[in-house]
């Protein structure tokens, strides 16, 4: 079969293709013929040995996909050939809380991830897909849709009338827009594109920011909330970003840690969260549980993930640049 893999050296130019085996499951196993994929910011430092510069290379990348299961090994009862599926992103993730030995079995990086015309996986680690999706939109839900879920949802409990601050709109924040919407919250969202926030303002944000003309975010955040500040926010910044993010949230707030887009910065201070009792929690894509009701969540609203651009398999390469420029809105996919 063939696939992608980082061989030798970390860095796009060690991205190439290679010729593997085609897989035979074993007891418990099944083999998913991928029809799509979807890029990931953690795909890129992955890529570029920024993630983990101690991953064991050769390393097939990516972390979602969406395809058909094929073949399956002996006692395999969750799935059939036929079936329409998504791996998930933690593969020993099924339920309950985080643990360590839970997050040691991530795809494309732990594990082989899914740039490969098939890919073997247990039985345990992959979900149905909504029927009403194709290939490209669900190939985008592991990673960057599970993650938004788990944070409004899970650890934020997030309730109708709420209010959510979303940064950018990448994937995790256009899925943080729509799944908020969908519970009846109000989303403002951040972006350095007037055109990006129209197009945010057409899948239902209550008001927009452009970060760039107005850098002091967060007091028109205070305005917007009568001084009271967001229920939420989606953090995908990083250092960068995050003062301003605990000055626009509420007392008693959350702000959930998702990304490091804007790298580093000077010392922050924690008074802020001390001073206004916020929760700040990491956020590490979610658990197979949570994929499942979050799918059902999609299926019952009709929901349908933004697709930007859809590159082909041999283009594997390009589509990763583009994640890096950072000019998409949504999510990036390939399709095999």
């Amino acid at each position: 079969m063939k696939a992608f893999a980082i061989q030798g050296s970390f860095g796009f130019d060690a991205l190439r293709p290679i010729e593997l085996p085609d897989p035979k499951p074993g007891p418990g196993q099944v083999v998913v013929k991928m029809k799509a994929a979807s890029l990931n910011f953690r795909d890129v430092l992955v890529t570029k040995g920024l993630y983990n510069p101690k991953l064991k290379l050769p390393l097939v990348p990516l972390s979602d996909g969406a395809g058909e299961v094929v073949d399956v090994g002996q006692g395999v009862t969750r799935v059939k050939p036929g079936d329409r599926v998504c791996p998930i992103f933690h593969q020993r993730w099924i339920d309950g809380a985080v643990s360590l030995a839970k997050v040691r079995g991530a795809l494309g990086g732990d594990l082989p991830g899914v740039l490969s015309e098939h890919v073997l996986l247990g039985e345990d680690g992959v979900v149905a897909i909504p029927p009403h999706l194709t290939d490209e939109e669900a190939a985008s839900l592991p990673c960057a849709a599970v993650t938004a879920w788990n944070a409004l949802f899970v650890e934020g409990r997030l309730k109708a009338g709420d209010t959510v601050l979303v940064q950018g709109t990448g994937g995790v924040s256009i899925f943080a827009l729509q799944f908020a919407r969908l519970a009846g919250a109000r989303v403002i969202v951040t972006s350095s594109s007037d055109e990006k926030l129209e197009r945010a303002r057409s899948l239902g944000a209550w008001e927009t920011i452009n970060y760039r003309t107005t850098p002091d975010w967060d007091a028109p955040v205070a305005s917007l909330t009568r001084g009271e500040g967001v229920d939420h926010v989606i953090e995908v910044g990083g250092a960068g970003t995050l003062a301003r993010s605990l000055r626009a949230v509420r007392i008693g707030g959350r702000v959930s840690l998702i990304g490091v887009l804007s790298g580093g910065a000077p010392e922050l201070s924690l008074f802020p969260i001390l001073m206004k009792q916020v929760t700040a929690q990491g956020i590490f894509v979610g658990s197979r549980a949570m994929f499942q009701d979050m799918n059902r969540a999609i299926a019952a609203g009709g929901l349908r993930p933004v697709i930007d651009r859809v590159f082909p398999f041999a283009e594997a390469r390009q589509a990763l640049e583009f994640m890096e420029s950072g000019g998409h809105f949504g999510k990036i996919a390939i399709r095999f």
